[in-house]
């Protein structure tokens, strides 16, 4: 096997490879399920949930100045005799949570 014919392959690849990662490092957003999770995991510090759902489908927000692709979700506790709901929105590009609100 000629020498250059091989760093020449392996330079190739080691190029590709690195070009593929930055194009998948670009495009990748949380899952609608990973940001759910972490929405839980952040009202669980202030007790047990009873219920949660997050919609399926990224949507277009707007907060100050800045846009956001985002899902929304839910998340139901019971603290005694009473029922808690809180309506949230995660960023679909990170899973944090942006804004959390209690329902009436």
């Amino acid at each position: 096997m000629n020498w250059k014919s091989f760093i020449l392959g392996v330079g190739v690849g080691l190029a590709g490879g690195y070009a593929a990662r930055e194009l998948l490092a670009q495009k990748t957003s949380v899952s609608p399920e990973r940001a759910l999770y972490n929405a839980k995991e952040s009202f669980k510090k202030d007790g047990p949930i009873s219920g949660s759902w997050i919609q399926m489908t990224k949507e277009p927000y707007k907060k100050g100045h800045l846009a956001y692709d985002i899902y929304r979700g839910g998340i139901t506790r019971k603290i005694g005799e009473t029922q808690e709901q809180f309506e949230f929105i995660a960023d679909a590009g990170t899973g944090i949570i942006l804004d959390a609100y209690k329902l009436s």
